[in-house]
């Protein structure tokens, strides 16, 4: 991203994840992602939660910095040279967050955002299920629930 479009605090959160790029993330742990000998970068996740760079743009009240989208999109960018496996891990508790924080209640807010961006609750989303074609039509997926006793069933 390019430093003449971003405010300083901006530039600072980019600059803190690429030193996290650099100095966190050994080759040999990449290499194991490779080679499928890690089932999910739990380790990644919590060490960027302990650095507060999960959700930057959220409220402080939530875990976030309260920073901006752009933040969130250079914080993005600098993950994204780790891998898609860790790009996709940093970007679920932002992807999955907003949901919750435009919609759901302050208690839901409390009980998944808040540790979501500490690192103690993953997050995950599921964009399509079997059916015609196939594929990822994010807007044109549907999904049924069926309630089971005190559950649904998606």
């Amino acid at each position: 991203m390019f430093d003449f479009v971003m405010s300083e605090e901006e530039i600072r959160i980019r600059d803190e994840v690429r030193s996290f790029v650099r100095n966190e993330v050994s080759s040999e742990y990449l290499q194991m992602l490779d080679r499928d000998e890690v089932d999910f970068p739990i380790e990644v996740y919590r060490k960027l939660a302990e650095k507060n760079l999960l959700g930057v743009r959220f409220p402080k009240e939530y875990g976030g910095r309260g920073s901006t989208w752009v933040a969130e999109c250079a914080a993005v960018e600098e993950i994204g040279v780790l891998g898609s496996a860790i790009g996709c891990v940093y970007a679920m508790p932002s992807i999955v967050g907003e949901a919750i924080y435009m919609f759901g209640t302050e208690e839901q807010k409390k009980k998944y955002l808040v540790p979501m961006l500490k690192g103690k609750l993953v997050s995950a989303e599921a964009l399509t299920e079997p059916r015609g074609g196939g594929g990822s039509d994010f807007f044109g997926t549907t999904t049924t629930a069926r309630k089971e006793g005190e559950y649904y069933i998606l």
